[in-house]
């Protein structure tokens, strides 16, 4: 009788680890499926859309936005100290510019931002009045800046406050977004850190793209200037 209830038993919680594994892979799946379509939304706004889905599950989109190349990623944050987990949507429009310095300005830099070079770059300079109070700026040359007029121009951008990081390089200009934090409550009880279940709305980033190519003219048309004011 023993050894009856024994294999009963044994049988029992067999069955009932095979219905959590199915159901641990089946939401698996869902997970990952969900997050592929994380850019779904937007990719109908961008000419030559393409997507690719990068080794964290998220996807990255390309494509075209009035003429011009633009890139998108989406990068999540789970390795953070004294913060919730973050989702964070890259906007890049990649391309060259004539500029003669790359120009990092990020809010509230911990280090261990792991969608920026910021810390690589070897000079931290002192933000000028008026820039945001929370920003760090840093350049791989200082000496060769852009305008401060020109940046002045544009720091309307940083009264969002989820705009985290604003580049501008000789190979293109990024904005940092803030999509998502975990949920509070199941991260600090469960450390449940899924993020990405609701897609990634174009209402958010049409405006983003906007600031990036207005910023984009602004460079050019600087740049032709001095060259007349030269000749």
């Amino acid at each position: 009788m023993e050894n009856l209830l024994f294999g009963l038993l044994a049988a029992g919680l067999g069955a009932a680890l095979a219905v959590q594994l199915w159901r641990g892979r089946g939401a698996g799946r869902r997970r990952s499926a969900t997050r592929a379509q994380f850019f779904d939304a937007c990719a109908g706004h961008l000419g030559d859309s393409r997507i690719t889905v990068a080794p964290t599950g998220f996807p990255r989109l390309g494509g075209r936005f009035r003429g011009l190349p633009v890139d998108l990623q989406a990068v999540p944050d789970t390795l953070t100290f004294r913060k919730l987990p973050a989702l964070w949507v890259l906007v890049t429009l990649p391309g060259p510019l004539p500029v003669r310095s790359t120009f990092d300005l990020m809010i509230r830099p911990t280090g261990v931002e792991p969608f920026s070079n910021f810390d690589r770059l070897p000079d931290q300079i002192a933000a000028p009045e008026g820039f945001p109070p929370d920003c760090a700026i840093r350049t791989d040359a200082p000496a060769d800046l852009p305008d401060e007029a020109l940046l002045r121009r544009h720091l309307g951008l940083f009264a969002a406050e989820r705009v985290k990081e604003l580049m501008i390089s000789p190979k293109g200009l990024r904005l940092v977004w803030l999509a998502e934090e975990a949920h509070r409550g199941r991260y600090l009880i469960y450390r449940d850190t899924e993020m990405g279940e609701t897609a990634f709305p174009p209402e958010q980033l049409m405006p983003l793209l906007d600031a990036l190519i207005a910023l984009r003219a602004d460079i050019l048309n600087s740049e032709i200037s001095e060259e007349r004011l030269s000749a």
